[in-house]
């Protein structure tokens, strides 16, 4: 059946008025439009507005993007899925230009921001815009009705949500600009807004379509993503007595985690649902394949609360038990340093079945972080990981052993002897790696005792790579093939706790050993450098020994 699509420009005056009636749904994002956005808003519109000379309607008008819309033909409710940014950002200025103009403007203003009702007739206060039901009330108060700014910028930021304090923090930069301007510039910049200021309102009676369509128009908004759709139809499939409870319970998660982590949740949903690379469209995949619509209930107690726990966990490095709980947070700490996320839908399950059981989770974390280290230092592409990591998944689904040396989570013979390739080459050039694997091998040097809070952490060389003629080095590395052979091995390598510094770099072994390698208190606070530090002098004979120690432990750490 053919879907009707209706776009039509018009005036900021033509929409807030009793044309429509829009309406923030459940599955949007809260307001996040910050003063950087506000202000290149209001900056635009006065650049096109220029000096005080011209008319009104004169002046070029200016195109403020585009919106869309779920409406149908015969009513003004208009559901929101792209634009809710602009048209609440919009809504502070008017209530701000409010404030600031003379009583006759003021109240045409408020005919802009709400529709008044008429007691006689028992009607009540219309508002153009209802935004979602955890701000609705803070934003009629503080911002829609008439005396609502003073109270505003009262509230203490610290106990506001981010997207109310978003709604102060814009409506006291716009007072704050609005402030220098004369009675007169304030009402020709309320003119040009509601007169000369145009939107394009996309508008169509359902989802699919409206979303087909925000995804070619999105220009200025911000991007309505997989939770949001999903979000409608799960929290809509929930008989209404239990609406509030669960869409509570998505909220939460959604604030735990942050806007972007929650988004990725979902992409390791899917992955744990279909344990292959993505075919179609997530939001197709999701409804094809997992159909959390079909029991919401069950798909937010049993998936989404555990899984998003999960990953808080893992993310934040937080896991809590009697015992066993540092070294499952270390490994947790090495596994989110790792160049790709594909091993962490395999955690997610794995954390949420075995809680707790803390020496399991030590165990398969030791074994995750090993064959996720492995895969990146021998540069396994995306399709290999995740061909991988899916049968993984389905191992753990059927609860085989992960500890056999045919399971997936273990290094096959061939890889195994292809990591050491690696790891006895020129680590340094392949840089997406060696940072990480220095820090791992340093750990082990300290025996896990080491943290890395340092704000730098930088590679260096001890034998440098370009060292000066007639310097102790040459003597050492005389012939220039030969000191090739050693420069950006693991051998030659140390690790430093600030910025490099291009002349020391070029400095003699002592005089780099004794300072440059050493911290103010005249220590190093990495093992792996704390080596170079015992040494008299840097020959080939030192490197060739130092590399196969270091190697070795390695080799030893991961189980080659």
């Amino acid at each position: 059946m053919p879907v009707n699509i209706h776009a039509t420009e018009k005036a900021l005056f033509r929409i807030f008025n009793n044309d429509y009636a829009f309406e923030i749904p459940p599955y949007q994002r809260p307001y996040a439009w910050t003063v950087d956005q506000a202000s290149e808003l209001l900056t635009d519109v006065l650049a096109f507005l220029g000096n005080d000379s011209q008319p009104v309607e004169e002046v070029n008008p200016y195109f403020l993007g585009s919106i869309v819309l779920i409406k149908g033909e015969d009513s003004p409710k208009a559901d929101i899925v792209d634009g809710q940014q602009r048209l609440t950002t919009l809504t502070i200025l008017m209530a701000v230009l409010r404030a600031k103009v003379n009583d006759d403007f003021a109240n045409e203003i408020t005919s802009f921001i709400y529709e008044k009702g008429i007691l006689t007739l028992g009607t009540l206060n219309r508002y153009r815009l209802k935004l979602r039901e955890r701000d609705e009330a803070f934003f009629r108060q503080h911002i829609q009705d008439e005396k609502g700014l003073a109270s505003l910028f009262q509230l203490n930021e610290a106990q506001l949500t981010d997207s109310q304090a978003n709604i102060r923090a814009n409506a006291k930069y716009f007072a704050g600009e609005l402030d220098t301007f004369s009675e007169s510039q304030r009402i020709r910049l309320l003119q040009y807004l509601m007169r000369r200021c145009y939107l394009v309102v996309v508008s169509t009676p359902d989802l699919d379509s409206a979303y087909r369509i925000f995804s070619v128009l999105n220009a200025r908004g911000l991007d309505l993503g997989l939770t949001d759709l999903l979000k409608s139809e799960i929290i809509g499939a929930i008989p209404a007595n239990q609406q509030e409870k669960y869409t509570n319970i998505w909220e939460d998660k959604e604030e735990d985690l942050g806007r972007d982590i929650f988004q990725e949740l979902f992409a390791h949903i899917r992955m744990i649902y279909r344990k292959a690379k993505l075919r179609e469209t997530a939001l197709n995949e999701f409804r094809k394949y997992i159909q959390p619509q079909k029991e919401p209930q069950k798909f937010i107690d049993e998936i989404l609360k555990p899984y998003s726990d999960s990953l808080e966990t893992i993310k934040t490095v937080n896991y809590q038990s009697d015992r066993g709980a540092e070294e499952v947070n270390s490994l947790f700490r090495w596994l989110n340093q790792i160049d790709n996320f594909d091993w962490l839908p395999p955690a997610i399950i794995y954390l949420s079945q075995n809680r707790h059981a803390p020496d399991k989770l030590k165990k398969f974390f030791a074994d995750l972080e090993r064959l996720a280290a492995g895969l990146m230092i021998i540069r396994a592409d995306v399709n290999d990981r995740i061909e991988r990591y899916g049968k993984l998944l389905t191992a753990i689904e059927k609860k085989d052993d992960l500890f056999t040396s045919d399971s997936p989570l273990q290094l096959t013979t061939d890889e195994t002897k292809s990591i050491i390739t690696v790891l006895d080459g020129d680590l340094y050039l392949i840089k997406r790696i060696s940072k990480y694997v220095l820090l791992r091998l340093d750990s082990a040097l300290a025996e896990g005792e080491a943290t890395y809070d340092y704000q730098t952490v930088s590679i260096e060389h001890v034998l440098p790579q370009n060292p000066k003629i007639g310097s102790k080095w040459l003597e050492w590395f005389p012939v220039d093939e030969e000191r090739a052979k050693y420069t950006h091995r693991i051998g030659n390598l140390a690790l430093l706790s600030r910025k490099k510094n291009a002349q020391a770099q070029n400095y003699e072994f002592d005089k780099k050993r004794d300072g440059y390698f050493t911290t103010n208190k005249g220590v190093s606070p990495f093992a792996l450098t704390t080596q170079v530090l015992h040494k008299a002098e840097w020959t080939p004979a030192i490197i060739n020994q130092r590399q196969a120690e270091l190697l070795q432990k390695l080799k030893t750490l991961w189980r080659l």
